[in-house]
């Protein structure tokens, strides 16, 4: 079983993720957000450093799929290697923050790994307004997201919308966390099990 988690930033990825996973004995995969050295840089300086953040964000995925998810047995993972691609990338594409010549070689690379790489079994689309991303954002206190534009906020959303309504590799679910509080309200975490209960099931026998 390998379930992906998807959702802009500041959606609740993490948080849900490590929910499932316990919950579910699933293997966590998170994204290497704290990892990548050209992020800090990339938000005070978009032109310069979109290249760079997006290729590291691509080979880190490769590695956690070629490490973790292809070979796991019950895997949860934190972002999706298709998010980088369809809505990160692009969206710096059709901004005019990352030119052609490098969204070329960007998008290149990124069809020959996906051919690597397992699909998910089940997508679960965490869909956020901007005021709960805004929120979810703040709490976290990453000093670089404060910079974050709403306008670059709301043009992801607009990606996301339609990459997931395109979206064809498995079977999908998405949960509206504008009006769920599934970290602190059992009620809510309780109702999100339950659109998820067809997919999911713990394992008959405990994991070794």
């Amino acid at each position: 079983m390998f379930v992906a988690v998807a959702g802009n930033i500041g959606a609740g990825k993490s948080s849900l993720t490590q929910i499932l996973a316990e919950r579910f004995a699933l293997e966590p995969v998170y994204e290497a957000v704290d990892e990548n050295p050209y992020l800090s840089d990339f938000y005070a300086d978009m032109p310069r450093y979109a290249f760079h953040s997006q290729m590291f964000f691509l080979a880190r995925r490769l590695q956690q799929h070629v490490s973790q998810v292809n070979p796991g047995n019950r895997v949860i993972q934190d972002r999706t290697v298709y998010e980088d691609a369809h809505i990160f990338a692009r969206n710096l594409f059709e901004e005019g923050v990352m030119d052609s010549r490098d969204f070329r070689v960007y998008t290149a690379m990124y069809g020959a790994i996906r051919e690597a790489l397992r699909p998910p079994d089940l997508l679960v689309y965490l869909h956020a307004g901007l005021p709960t991303l805004r929120r979810h954002i703040a709490l976290r206190g990453r000093d670089f997201e404060a910079t974050i534009e709403n306008g670059y906020l709301e043009r992801l959303n607009g990606l996301y919308e339609d990459w997931f309504a395109a979206y064809d590799l498995s079977a999908k679910v998405v949960i509206g966390a504008d009006a769920l509080d599934f970290v602190g309200n059992p009620d809510d975490l309780a109702r999100v099990l339950e659109q998820l209960e067809p997919w999911l099931t713990p394992p008959i026998l405990p994991l070794r």
